[in-house]
């Protein structure tokens, strides 16, 4: 596969910047967890000072999806979230690198009888979630109890972080299989597997439309369905909310969908993005606001992104 490489690859010392930053992630998967979520918080607030960009994106999405919070709570989930996000580096850490003991005691499930009972159909299930800041670990704590599939994207700017990341998952997961591999998804599938599947994210027009998210038209993939019918797969869905006051973190997962798919394109992106809406009004800082969800924009439409200012000439 062209997104594997060899960790002898990265020994030259640009990388060594990287290779630091995971080497402290890994000692700090290991600390008590109350210490990790204290770490993620100061994290957090550092990123929200040293971020500006990130920190745009996110009050233009929750500008766009709470207008009906005052400037003043807005400005309050846009630093919640950053909290949030913060954490979410520590716990991606734990994902990759805590042992089973640690993560066991930090997770209560909810609704499991739901995916078990649609394994026990014999068909394919697509485990449909969200790009939650606790994706990751949730993903890893669900595999405690019941082992899946999972799929990725590959991160080609970041090939070290992303080769570490695929080592990491097919450690902890039945198998990895590429978003760029969607025969291997429908084989999988076919075959009766459960695979772990979130496509709340802007992958630009193709294949897509323009489906209401928070009221606001956001380009969103037409694939899940498509592959549902393809496959004759159950969806599940499956969500995670990180607890107050260090409680850890509950899975909730929900009855597999009825009458999806309808049939129309548009109809069932509207399903999927009213479903994620309605996770996300749960615990609104725990949703990624830092990535731009509305980035593709409808033709004629102004863009919401700030555009990047152009580096000046300098004059010779």
């Amino acid at each position: 596969m062209d997104d594997r490489y060899n960790l002898k690859q990265f020994w030259h010392p640009k990388f060594w910047g990287v290779w630091s930053m995971l080497s402290t992630l890994y000692l700090v998967a290991k600390l008590p967890y109350r210490l990790q979520m204290g770490l993620g918080a100061g994290l957090g607030w550092l990123m929200y000072r040293v971020m500006p960009i990130r920190k745009h994106f996110a009050e233009v999405n929750i500008g766009l999806c709470f207008p009906e919070l005052s400037e003043v709570k807005q400005a309050k989930l846009v630093r919640d979230h950053f909290d949030s996000f913060g954490k979410a580096t520590i716990e991606t850490a734990m994902a990759w690198w805590s042992s089973d003991r640690q993560l066991a005691k930090l997770v209560s499930i909810k609704g499991l009888e739901h995916l078990k009972s649609a394994q026990a159909s014999g068909q394919g299930v697509l485990m449909l979630s969200a790009h939650f800041t606790t994706l990751e670990l949730g993903g890893r704590l669900l595999a405690l109890t019941q082992p899946f599939q999972v799929s990725y994207k590959a991160h080609k700017k970041k090939p070290l972080f992303n080769e570490v990341m695929l080592r990491a998952r097919e450690r902890r997961f039945q198998k990895a299989i590429s978003s760029k591999q969607p025969r291997d998804m429908i084989k999988s599938l076919k075959g009766g597997n459960i695979l772990w599947y979130a496509p709340d994210q802007d992958y630009g027009r193709k294949q897509s439309v323009f489906a209401p998210f928070f009221g606001v038209p956001a380009i969103t993939l037409t694939s899940t369905a498509r592959i549902v019918k393809m496959t004759n797969a159950l969806v599940v869905p499956f969500y995670v909310q990180r607890l107050p006051n260090g409680q850890g973190y509950q899975l909730i997962i929900e009855p597999a969908l009825s009458a999806f798919p309808a049939g129309d394109d548009l109809v069932d992106a509207a399903a999927i993005n009213a479903l994620i809406e309605r996770w996300v009004r749960l615990v609104p800082e725990q949703y990624l606001w830092v990535h731009r969800r509305f980035k593709t924009r409808p033709v004629g439409e102004a863009k919401f992104y700030r555009p990047k200012k152009k580096k000046k000439q300098k004059l010779i």
